[in-house]
């Protein structure tokens, strides 16, 4: 994007971190967000604002660190801010079929590929995410296959997982609302 924060670009008249506050407000009463700038944009759409513990933005496995640790529930949810079309019944069928697989981390799937930032993680393996992340993991997909993880299967080409992860894709006339 350009160096843009993706978070606070606009979709359809408003941020998409805005969207994602929308569908999951109702959810929680601990809405984190992972950001490293811009924290009084984001604060309005957040209980609880997380931060990288190193510098150079290492990707999203420190994110997803900096979130288990802060959590204040059995589970964190995980949604990039670039999927605003994620509906309810998405996010709560994450919830049921994470709840029924309590010690393991859920990913949503579709065909052969695994969605790792579109996740539910037990806060119990806060200290396994800690200890592979201190062994040189990056990858928080591998992280999980390796943990076991449950997936739950999406159709192929599922329009509530579309990144809108280029200005070219932001800006495309959308079929699917809001």
């Amino acid at each position: 994007m350009g160096g843009q924060d993706k978070g606070l670009l606009e979709w359809h008249g408003e941020p998409l971190i805005a969207h994602l506050h929308r569908k999951t407000r109702a959810l929680s009463d601990d809405l984190i967000i992972s950001c490293n700038r811009n924290l009084e944009k984001y604060a309005p759409y957040a209980d609880q604002l997380v931060h990288d513990d190193e510098g150079d933005f290492p990707g999203p496995m420190a994110g997803i660190r900096a979130g288990l640790k802060a959590a204040r529930h059995p589970y964190l949810l995980v949604l990039p801010c670039d999927v605003p079309r994620i509906d309810a019944a998405l996010l709560h069928s994450m919830r049921d079929t994470a709840r029924q697989h309590p010690a393991k981390p859920l990913m949503l799937r579709h065909n052969e590929h695994w969605e790792p930032l579109l996740c539910v993680i037990p806060t119990a393996l806060s200290a396994a995410f800690e200890s592979a992340w201190k062994d040189g993991e990056r990858s928080p997909g591998r992280l999980m296959r390796k943990m076991g993880a449950t997936a739950l299967q999406c159709p192929d080409n599922d329009p509530r997982l579309a990144n809108l992860n280029t200005p070219e894709l932001l800006s495309a006339p959308n079929t699917v609302s809001d």
